[in-house]
């Protein structure tokens, strides 16, 4: 039997429903071009942008754990003039749709921002209000708060006639809220999630935190559970496509985010733990449970645990 691994989103066209998550390999055009083509990804998101360029934090950022991977990279980016030659590159290079994700401080420069890498021609634009690691410098979330998030994604949408993808935090009491009021206010999907935390990991020996930051965000299997929950969740209140983000590393794990209501996945942590191939291999993974039990497409999978 053959298995259809297309997906859509809000128009564009997908040859299978994996995502290059931000922050992963998106740095540079050309690397958002060998996660299409050699990785097999089915879209690629740049690394987040801001109207700046923007140092991060220092080293130590990140640390791998035996659940994931904490870290604390601090958003670092070359601004949005230069991040439009790399979204450029990729848009003209890699086959597969291209997502420019960006963020900011005030809804104000989000719209900037966002009219300003739409420049570059990306099939969609994340806006991530939703890193938990700025919470230091840009004060409590735009996630965090429903009237906020709304504002951002009002600014965003305004500002740009691209399709906007609004990236939730899981770090909330009622994820059903912020997403119906970004829908409300315009956006036309959502990923689902970034990172859990913050969280603390010390070093015994010396007997502090091990992350410059102290505080960073965890991703990778520990947190799935969580983003299938949230994903769940969103597929109730909304009717928009969801990018299911978080602990994605094999085809079962894709398909459960999918039966959760996610049109597509995004795979970011498992690119370090599987390699850059690891979008193809949960294709193939996905494609052999299918076929063992009679699913002709992957759109079939979307949403059937609320059945």
């Amino acid at each position: 039997m053959t298995v259809s691994l297309g997906a859509g989103l809000c128009g564009a066209k997908l040859a299978n429903p994996t995502v290059l998550a931000s922050g992963v390999l998106g740095v540079t055009g050309a690397l958002l071009v060998r996660a299409a083509r050699e990785g097999g990804a089915g879209a690629v998101t740049s690394k987040s942008c801001s109207l700046e360029p923007r140092l991060g934090h220092p080293n130590p950022i990140l640390l791998d754990l035996p659940t994931g991977m904490i870290n604390a990279v601090g958003l670092s980016n070359p601004g949005v003039e230069e991040e439009v030659g790399e979204i450029r590159e990729a848009v003209q290079n890699a086959g597969v749709p291209v997502i420019a994700s960006v963020f900011a401080d005030s809804a104000k420069k989000f719209g900037e921002v966002a009219a300003k890498i739409a420049e570059a021609n990306p099939a969609l634009i994340e806006v991530n209000i939703s890193c938990p690691n700025v919470e230091s410098e840009f004060g409590k979330p735009f996630a965090a708060d429903a009237k906020a998030a709304a504002q951002v994604t009002e600014a965003v949408r305004n500002a740009v006639k691209v399709p906007v993808v609004v990236k939730l935090s899981p770090n909330v009491p009622n994820i059903k809220e912020i997403a119906k009021a970004v829908v409300g206010a315009g956006a036309d999907a959502i990923c689902a999630i970034n990172t859990v935390g913050p969280g603390m990991v010390i070093d015994i020996e010396s007997a502090k935190p091990v992350l410059s930051n102290k505080t960073g965000g965890l991703s990778g299997p520990a947190v799935k559970p969580v983003a299938v929950r949230c994903v769940y969740d969103i597929a109730q209140a909304v009717q928009v496509p969801i990018i299911g983000t978080g602990g994605v590393a094999t085809g079962r794990d894709a398909i459960e985010l999918m039966m959760a209501g996610a049109a597509a996945v995004g795979i970011g942590t498992a690119v370090h733990s599987r390699g850059i191939t690891v979008f193809k291999q949960v294709v193939d993974e996905m494609r052999e449970w299918m076929e063992s039990r009679g699913y002709s497409s992957a759109k079939q999978l979307v949403g059937i645990a609320h059945k």
